[in-house]
């Protein structure tokens, strides 16, 4: 038998197995073998008869797209993106804290007090001045809050841009490094539609409620940050369930804050005060009262706007209470 013959052979059987790994099957319900993988939704479907034979596909290709050979070179990467939420963008190498080698083993006395060196200079070095080691403290500072509020990863990302171009336009200079960082998690929170208010804010942050308000004026007018006003509707699914209320008290809560809203009521009002009144005023509607007391706890607002804002949107609805 020739090289050349042996050659072919090979080549024969391997693709024979790459055949065989792709898994070409036949439908169980019509017994076709039109089968489409619908990359949108992770299934492989029968196209002749609809059934969903594989549900649940992984996808081990990149999570974006390049329509040249350009896009792809300069979209290509190795290991895990890159995020603004480090101060180096997660680009450094992290040394593990687990004492153990590859296999699972505990390492030697000699070799652990050389790791613990390792790391401590790994420490060190990640942060070549003074400054990368006040936006490393920031960002920390961001993540924190974030996690505690429970806000999504991309609400941290645009927070963190938003502290990196205040650091950038020379606005932290007078400022606490904190009180910058709440007021951009809190900016990235009005941006992103995710509604958190100033007092919420504040029990997770370390300053003041009056300086973090200050100091979010200030970086939204120097960077030019277009928020637009915060829909009192956005309160209301989350103070709905602390409350334990109904789908019904909450359609009819949306319905009295759109209608009052039309009539200019909400105009200069703090919208968690409306949101929390028109709560109160529709659970009242729907035979499932709540005091004042405990919506005036849930949304961090005071009985007496409960009852202001409650008292103008009856009037405006034309209900007598």
């Amino acid at each position: 038998m020739t090289r050349s013959t042996r050659q072919r052979e090979r080549q024969a059987e391997a693709e024979e197995t790459a055949e065989e790994s792709e898994g070409v099957r036949e439908c169980p319900e019509c017994g076709s073998d039109n089968l489409v993988k619908s990359s949108d939704r992770a299934e492989l479907v029968c196209d002749d008869c609809g059934l969903v034979v594989e549900e649940e596909q992984i996808d081990p290709g990149p999570e974006w797209r390049a329509f040249n050979h350009q896009e792809r070179q300069e979209k290509s990467r190795v290991g895990a993106p890159t995020t603004q939420t480090m101060h180096d963008k997660g680009l450094t190498t992290t040394i593990d804290w687990k004492d153990k080698d590859a296999y699972g083993r505990s390492i030697s006395s000699k070799k652990r007090s050389q790791m613990h060196r390792l790391r401590k200079w790994q420490e060190r070095i990640r942060t070549k001045d003074a400054g990368e080691r006040n936006l490393q403290f920031a960002l920390s500072e961001i993540d924190r809050m974030a996690s505690a509020l429970g806000v999504p990863r991309s609400v941290r990302e645009v927070a963190s841009v938003i502290y990196r171009r205040a650091l950038k336009e020379d606005l932290i200079r007078g400022r606490s490094i904190e009180g910058v960082a709440t007021s951009a998690l809190y900016a990235a929170c009005r941006k992103e539609g995710i509604p958190r208010s100033l007092e919420e804010i504040s029990e997770v942050s370390r300053v003041e409620r009056k300086e973090i308000g200050r100091t979010y004026r200030y970086i939204s007018q120097e960077l030019g940050l277009e928020m637009k006003p915060v829909d009192p509707k956005k309160y209301v699914p989350r103070f709905c369930s602390e409350l334990e209320l109904s789908e019904e008290v909450q359609t009819k809560a949306n319905e009295i804050i759109e209608t009052t809203a039309e009539e200019g009521l909400l105009s200069g009002k703090s919208p968690t005060g409306y949101a929390a009144a028109a709560i109160y005023a529709a659970s009242l509607l729907c035979n499932e009262k709540k005091t004042q007391r405990e919506v005036a706890d849930v949304a961090q607002v005071t009985e007496v706007t409960i009852r202001n804002r409650y008292q103008e949107q009856i009037e405006a609805m034309g209900i007598h209470s």
